[in-house]
């Protein structure tokens, strides 16, 4: 069957090229979508490597959104203005703060996988769930201990 709704793509694209552009072009997209809807749906059951890759994906989605919630703890992560330009601000500073998160983060796990010792120890499905947008070790409350006189090994 999804070799069949494939073969039927093929023919309601040809086919749709010859049709006068007003009348018959948006059924016949619309037929297609539904045939390429189809086609993807026959993979998803069929393949299960595909069904893992969307969840990973989707895991990653929800990973980033708990990240704004995290950052954005005010009013359940809302933005708490109607004025576009204070949510334009905020929506900014939340991607700045994400980026400068990540890439501390990034640093901390290089520092980590440059030790032998857990070079030798993380296995491959370890390191493919490393991910550098964590943020339970930062304190939500706005205390942080500095200390001033020695930097940050960033490079």
């Amino acid at each position: 069957m999804c070799r069949q709704a494939a073969g039927d793509i093929r023919v309601i694209s040809a086919t749709a090229l010859a049709l006068p552009l007003a009348s018959h072009f948006v059924s016949r997209c619309d037929r297609m979508g539904k045939a390429l809807k189809t086609v993807f749906l026959c993979d998803y059951l069929r393949l299960e490597s595909l069904r893992r890759e969307i969840h990973e994906g989707l895991q990653v989605i929800e990973n980033w959104n708990s990240a704004n919630d995290f950052i954005l703890y005010g009013k359940g992560g809302e933005f708490a203005s109607n004025r576009l330009e204070n949510q334009e601000l905020l929506m900014l500073s939340l991607h700045l703060l994400q980026v400068s998160l990540v890439y501390v983060n990034t640093l901390m796990v290089q520092q980590v996988l440059a030790d032998p010792d857990w070079r030798g120890r993380l296995t491959a499905v370890d390191l493919r769930a490393l991910s550098p947008l964590k943020w339970q070790h930062i304190n939500s409350y706005g205390t942080f201990t500095l200390n001033m006189s020695e930097r940050l090994p960033l490079a």
